[in-house]
């Protein structure tokens, strides 16, 4: 039986669990004013210069599900963002947003373009002078959804996730077409340095277009088979970047590591969806069950040659892993019981994070999987932060519930429970069935949404369904 963290509520029985796992995290007992976590910290960008970051908090880039129809920035979104801005994290990675409508995740993913970009600037004046602000630009490739039926462009074939993803029958994006959309990311970034960001991710995570060309080992042509191929999209979108706007930093947020995928067992934990060998997980080894890497540390001295100052480390998929991508006691109404304790996830993360930034010390790196600790979550920071395992500690679905936890913790007070992300899913599980995103058991103002009687409809179905 797996405890759940918030039960652990003391420094002696949150440790003695740790060791009964065999889980080695960095824990503080005592939080330290003026400690690690308030510490600046300054960002080298090879042709953009610095960016001094006041802090070691950043809110991590999510996908929206509440723009309008063609990629504005609805009332909600600037609710969420006026909230990220008032919360005190020193850097904030905005949220996923496409460079074309054919790449949106969902009908109501923002959009960045000619059309657009005036509002994204209006966003981004929501926050303060000292705050460092970046844009996520994304292509969800496999996981496109535009207009809310599957319309997926994948690298490659892929045997387990072809049909879940509705790609059985999709043609795969061409060498030609990746050339253009390369021209796309670049056009777009020049948007976002108009717009006032302060820099721009070349997003390659998650099992979308960036990331799952990294593993296109089987695909030919310029853009699969060997590491040079597999990199190029990314190597040349930086490189266009670089020429047509040169003050503008970048970042890479991306999987280190990947995994097979998993699908409920017969008593609904997840299990490996083969057993046998798996070549298509970047950063894996053969089975895709273990850590390797080789390839990943390769890729980061890419981006080191290339001037690239600022990497976000995460891992997996929330499509086909997300017990790895985002430790959770309570899944995703479609999704599966947590196959291991959520710590173990949590500390994988953090170790490999910690590779990273001991392989290159000289670049910032963000961390990311620290939801699920709750309320250890300022105390494993720290001592990541002071042991070198991160450069900055990123908040994902935290910064739904509680954005203002920065401010709390920075300042020295007490951590507001009530607010604490318990990992129920349901910011998840909600935008899935259709609904706008947002934190639905926590946030009052969701709480009073009529959604949320949709969405209490919708995972009382799922249960019925599983239970058959």
């Amino acid at each position: 039986m797996i405890p759940q963290v918030r039960k652990l509520d003391s420094y002696r029985s949150f440790t003695a669990h740790l060791r009964a796992l065999g889980v080695d995290m960095p824990v503080d007992e005592i939080l330290e004013p003026g400690g690690a976590l308030s510490r600046p910290i300054t960002i080298r960008d090879g042709s953009a210069g610095e960016l001094h970051v006041p802090n070691r908090f950043a809110i991590l880039p999510m996908e929206g599900w509440d723009g309008t129809a063609d990629g504005r920035p609805t009332d909600l979104v600037q609710r969420r963002w006026q909230r990220f801005a008032a919360g005190g994290a020193g850097l904030v990675w905005a949220e996923a947003t496409a460079v074309c409508h054919e790449g949106r995740a969902n009908p109501h993913q923002l959009l960045i373009d000619a059309s657009t970009v005036g509002q994204l600037a209006v966003l981004r004046r929501l926050f303060g002078d000292g705050q460092v602000v970046g844009l996520q630009l994304t292509h969800s490739g496999r996981y496109s959804r535009p207009d809310g039926v599957p319309a997926p462009r994948t690298a490659y074939q892929h045997p387990l996730l072809d049909g879940p993803s509705g790609a059985s029958d999709a043609t795969l994006i061409s060498d030609g077409e990746l050339d253009d959309l390369v021209g796309v990311f670049v056009d777009r970034a020049v948007l976002a340095g108009e717009a006032g960001f302060d820099f721009v991710d070349v997003k390659a995570c998650h099992g979308y277009l960036g990331h799952e060309l990294l593993s296109a080992h089987d695909r030919g042509g310029r853009y699969g088979g060997d590491f040079t191929n597999r990199t190029r999209f990314m190597r040349s979108i930086i490189e266009g970047i670089r020429a047509a706007a040169p003050g503008l930093a970048i970042g890479v947020r991306f999987s280190v590591f990947d995994t097979v995928p998993y699908v409920p067992g017969p008593d609904g934990v997840g299990i490996p969806a083969t057993s046998g060998p798996y070549r298509y997980a970047f950063g894996a080894d053969g089975q895709g069950r273990g850590v390797d890497l080789y390839e990943p540390l390769a890729l980061v001295d890419m981006l080191r040659a290339a001037g690239v100052g600022l990497l976000c480390t995460t891992a997996g998929s929330p499509y086909y892993c997300p017990h790895v991508q985002r430790p959770a006691f309570f899944p995703p109404s479609d999704g599966y019981l947590p196959p291991e304790d959520p710590l173990v996830g949590v500390a994988r993360q953090i170790a490999v994070t910690g590779e990273l930034a001991r392989h290159a010390p000289e670049m910032v790196v963000i961390g990311s999987g620290y939801s699920y600790l709750q309320e250890w979550l300022p105390n494993v920071a720290q001592a990541a932060i002071a042991a070198g395992q991160a450069s900055i500690v990123g908040l994902g679905r935290m910064a739904l519930s509680y954005p203002e936890l920065p401010l709390d913790v920075l300042a020295g007070r007490p951590l507001r429970r009530p607010l604490l992300c318990r990992t129920f899913s349901d910011c998840t599980t909600a935008p899935r069935a259709g609904l706008v995103s947002g934190c639905y058991p926590l946030d009052p103002f969701y709480k009073a949404r009529p959604e949320r009687v949709q969405l209490a409809a919708v995972k009382r179905r799922t249960k019925l369904v599983g239970e058959r």
